[in-house]
């Protein structure tokens, strides 16, 4: 740590992760998109949205983050870990650590308990192959990137 980091109390950030003004904006974005989908609208950019509720995997603390999402079958989300620069996205390691408490909310509903699977293999490449179809910017996110995007099924967990 330099002198400087040490006089802010600031730590120096890992390459291919988000500054602290792009971690503020996310944040900031993030609550306003999760208000607009509890009160119905869930749509961004034209995609459809919700909400996915994790536990912080160090912290235990609740973690809501705002997610496209595509259909997978009749009961059934897809969703893909973009973002997060040279690795994953928070919320992907959250689900990954704490998979069994892990809910979403649609537009004006309330949370479901889901159950995520990360796809693999020829699974993967045909649902990344649909997600690609229905928005091409996903598409060309994947291409800039150096790492795979994973694509997360989520069904309802049975009781």
């Amino acid at each position: 740590m330099t002198q400087n980091e040490q006089m802010s109390g600031r730590r120096p950030r890992k390459p291919g992760t988000p500054g602290a003004f792009s971690r503020w904006m996310q944040r900031t974005t993030n609550a306003r998109m999760n208000r607009k989908i509890r009160n119905g609208k869930g749509q961004f950019m034209g995609m459809d949205v919700l909400i996915l509720n994790t536990v912080g995997r160090r912290s235990g603390q609740p973690r809501e983050t705002p997610l496209a999402w595509f259909p997978e079958g009749e009961n059934g989300w897809l969703v893909v870990a973009s973002g997060g620069g040279s690795q994953h996205p928070d919320w992907h390691a959250n689900l990954t650590a704490h998979p069994d408490r892990v809910t979403v909310e649609l537009p004006g509903q309330a949370a479901v308990p889901v159950t995520p699977q990360q796809l693999e293999g020829d699974e993967r490449d045909q649902a990344w192959q649909r997600i690609a179809a229905a928005q091409p910017r996903i598409a060309k996110y994947q291409s800039k990137s150096e790492r795979q995007y994973p694509v997360i099924r989520l069904r309802p967990r049975r009781p």
